[in-house]
């Protein structure tokens, strides 16, 4: 289901995004549920990219568990070099 709304947009933007419909041949409307769309994809993930980080602070605060540079690196250099492997064990 669908909700219609509304939406006020300068001039500019709005002779851009007609002329961009010409050009893809979809309605302007179109153009505008699809950038909404991503615009929210987008953040959500953002937003979930963020959460994750600021658990694993506090985790971390609550634990003392971590990874050294030196650790990540090697084991990043690793997997760049193709090798499949575990990531490091946390330690106190």
């Amino acid at each position: 289901m669908t909700t219609p709304v509304s939406v006020r947009l300068d001039e500019s933007i709005k002779a851009r995004m007609d002329a961009l419909a010409g050009q893809r041949q979809r309605p302007a409307h179109w153009l505008m549920r699809e950038a909404i769309e991503q615009y929210v994809d987008r953040e959500e993930k953002r937003l979930t990219f963020f959460q994750a980080g600021k658990d694993a602070w506090e985790h971390y605060q609550a634990t003392g568990q971590h990874v050294t540079g030196a650790e990540a690196d090697a084991w990043l250099a690793q997997l760049e070099a193709g090798n499949s492997i575990d990531p490091p064990a946390c330690h106190g």
